[in-house]
């Protein structure tokens, strides 16, 4: 519905000085005889189901007939007294339409059960969540968003009360005036102002009637001052083991940092993150993060700020896309996060995330697309990018090094001209003060921070939107001793060190949530042969591998760590069979990179360190299972390896074990309870495309009391 009160001013014009005088209080009596109506009971046809209908044009016409009625009216009782006139601007039957239009409008269109009206309301029709999915009722348990006291659980009661206290707020606009008038910061003008505009829109109410003077929404959104919007990504960061699957944040820019991204200094951040204890231990404070024990924060900070949290304290290469929304939709979405700014609502490090709320936020302005509802029931920063590329969201993006990439790109400098004009040219000294952040303090950000500098390296290989599908299935023939099997495995997610490495950190080593089915033949000939079964090969919880060669500008150190259930060769027994246990392990040790590290297609020079890797690691293990001797056995020992990237296509990694097992001392002859157990391994991997690629795994177990000590397999792998 469209209330013009702009056509009027022509009709003012023609009037006399007294009629001028009238007219505040002609819409005053109009909007007070509709704010009666807003107190009769919420007709239960407002709450409906369906999608948007075409807004009903005889309704608009008619309300407007109404306005135009009271005005003439007014304007035709100038001889009476003011009282007189009061009385009958209230009584004024076409006046008490107003309210009741809005509802008729609201039942026709449908708009208590339209999608936007309940996302701004945190209704979760269409999100995959494992917590959320299913529920009939609003996500936030506060009593202070909803005007309604049924607003949770019923979002036509909360629209019925929104449009009650619009038409308030209307009158008290109307009565002062003015074109923008004084107004309370908790009015709905001022709590709500994308509830607000999405009711603007949907009912044609003429936004001149609603210009409020709201100090602190006005103050924090000229603070903000916000054009446009861009997604930043900071890449996977295995040494804080919350940041390992990556992290995205919006950047909220200005018109002088749109026009100019190198202005950070007039931009901001939004960063939905958790509201996690630090005091608790890891432990404690991971399991809180995954399962909705802490609360989420919203945090509005200076961009530089964050900024240089990921580029100088993490060392991560960041990305930034700038997302594809009008001025309009970038002014909608700060004005809902004005409204949910100060929620607390609980954190799923999987679910509900810093990643998920971008998806949100989007989904409030683009209902069309259904962003949120696209993605698995895990929500991972990458993903996220990938399917705002997808979804044609994305105008464009821009490579920001961070500080170790830098040096990396200076080191890389230093030691091509060492080879091309002799040893002598640089010291070891001056490679070293080239690695040191305290001696070499380069950075893409200016010294004051407030800018970001232009610097003569080649954007990085780690871009998320070249990588692989987090997904991955396999199938896999091999054979292990007299035996022939066929292996079938799915992983979650997310990368181990022989998959296609673009789009991802340099030697990036983290799986989760994998598991491998192992279906045997049957050897006849041999007593402990296997059946023609099913047996489960292996699950992994986490196993995960952090490089930073010693030799690079890496500050960080080396390490890993695996959680699983896994099969084993149980030495301590003549002719031991292979057990399901239990297994943790942690490695702690040292890697080098070496080899000619990569040039951008002009030739220049890349942050990125050398293709080759090579490490050791000493190791201690742990593990149970009820097969094996004593039923546990602990381990320490080491382990080496290569890494070889071959081409862009084809890998190639061994790596040699020696642990050390201990199952307590034993009285049986036959029977040790200690023992060393060297195995070698090799693996190769064939990239076809993205999303196929061929592995060859083959290890070799020089255990002596194992009944078989080789294993070789080929098998498809299919990421999606």
């Amino acid at each position: 519905m469209s209330i013009n009160l702009k056509s009027l001013s022509v009709d003012c014009v023609l009037t006399t000085a007294s009629q001028r005088a009238r007219l505040p209080l002609a819409i005053v009596g109009l909007l007070l005889t509709a704010q009666a109506q807003a107190f009769l009971p919420t007709p239960q046809s407002v709450v409906t189901t369906g999608e948007l209908a075409p807004t009903s044009q005889p309704a608009v016409a008619k309300s407007n007939a109404a306005i135009t009625t009271a005005i003439s009216d007014a304007n035709n009782d100038s001889a009476n007294t003011d009282n007189n006139n009061d009385t009958t601007l209230l009584q004024n039957t076409e006046a008490e339409q107003l309210l009741t239009t809005w509802r008729q409008q609201v039942q026709q269109n449908n708009l208590a059960q339209q999608t936007t009206w309940r996302r701004l309301l945190y209704f979760v029709d269409d999100k995959k969540s494992l917590f959320g999915k299913g529920k009939t009722k609003s996500l936030v348990d506060n009593k202070d968003f909803f005007l309604s006291t049924k607003g949770q659980q019923d979002s036509g009661a909360e629209l019925d009360a929104m449009l009650v206290a619009l038409a308030q707020e209307l009158t008290t606009l109307a009565a002062n005036n003015s074109s923008k008038a004084q107004t309370n910061n908790n009015s709905v003008l001022c709590r709500f102002p994308a509830r607000v505009q999405w009711l603007t829109d949907a009912l044609n109410i003429d936004d001149s009637l609603l210009q409020a003077d709201c100090p602190e929404l006005d103050n924090w959104m000229a603070t903000l001052a916000p054009e446009q919007l861009s997604v930043m990504f900071a890449q996977e960061y295995l040494d804080n083991p919350l940041s390992a699957f990556a992290h995205t944040l919006l950047r909220i820019d200005s018109p002088t940092s749109a026009a100019d991204p190198s202005q950070i200094h007039h931009a901001y951040a939004l960063n939905d993150t958790v509201d996690g204890n630090p005091d608790d231990p890891f432990v404690i404070y991971a399991i809180k993060s995954m399962t909705g024990l802490y609360n989420n924060k919203i945090e509005i900070d200076p961009y530089p700020k964050k900024l240089a949290k990921y580029l100088q304290d993490d060392e991560r290469d960041t990305w930034t896309y700038q997302l594809a929304l009008t001025p309009a939709e970038v002014r909608q979405i700060m004005s809902h996060v004005w409204e949910t700014k100060n929620l607390a609502l609980p954190y799923y490090f999987t679910t509900d995330n810093c990643a998920s709320e971008i998806l949100r936020l989007i989904d409030v302005v683009r209902p069309q697309k259904h962003l949120l509802s696209q993605l698995p029931y895990a929500v991972i920063p990458s993903d996220v990018i990938q399917l705002l590329s997808d979804e044609n969201l994305l105008a464009n993006n821009n490579y920001t090094p961070a500080d170790s990439t830098i040096r990396q790109a200076q080191l890389n400098k230093a030691k091509q001209s060492r080879q091309q004009l002799g040893y002598q040219q640089t010291t070891k000294e001056a490679l070293n003060n080239i690695k040191s952040a305290d001696i070499n303090p380069a950075s893409s950000m200016s010294a004051d921070g407030q800018s970001l500098l232009t610097r003569p390296i080649s954007v990085a290989d780690n871009n998320p939107l070249d990588r692989h599908p987090l997904q991955l299935g396999h199938i896999g023939v091999g054979h292990r001793g007299d035996n022939s099997y066929i292996d079938l495995g799915l992983r979650a997610g997310y990368h181990d060190s022989l998959d296609r490495p673009a789009g991802l950190p340099q030697f990036f080593n983290l799986e989760g949530l994998a598991t491998t089915l192992r279906l045997y033949d049957t050897d006849e000939g041999k007593s402990n042969s296997k059946p023609k079964s099913v047996v489960l090969q292996n699950f992994t919880l986490i196993r995960g591998r952090s490089f930073n060669p010693v030799n690079t500008a890496k500050k960080g150190k080396t390490w890993g760590v695996s959680v699983e259930a896994t099969r084993i060769n149980d030495g301590s027994q003549q002719e031991g069979t292979d057990h399901l246990v239990g297994s943790m392990t942690y490695e702690t040790g040292k890697s080098w990179a070496f080899g000619a590290p990569r040039t951008g297609s002009s030739g220049s020079v890349t942050g990125e360190m050398p293709p080759q890797l090579c490490y050791t690691f000493v190791t201690g293990a742990a593990q149970a299972g009820r097969g094996i001797n004593k039923g546990f056995r602990v381990g320490a020992g080491m382990n080496a390896g290569c890494r070889y990237q071959i081409n862009n296509q084809l890998r190639v990694q061994a790596e040699l074990q020696l642990p050390y097992w201990y199952h307590g001392d034993s009285n049986q002859p036959d029977v040790r309870g200690y023992y060393w157990q060297p195995i070698t391994t090799l693996g190769l991997q064939y990239d076809i495309d993205k999303k196929q690629a061929l592995r060859l795994n083959a290890s070799y177990d020089w255990q002596d009391r194992v009944d078989a000590n080789d294993d070789i397999q080929l098998s498809y792998r299919r990421y999606f």
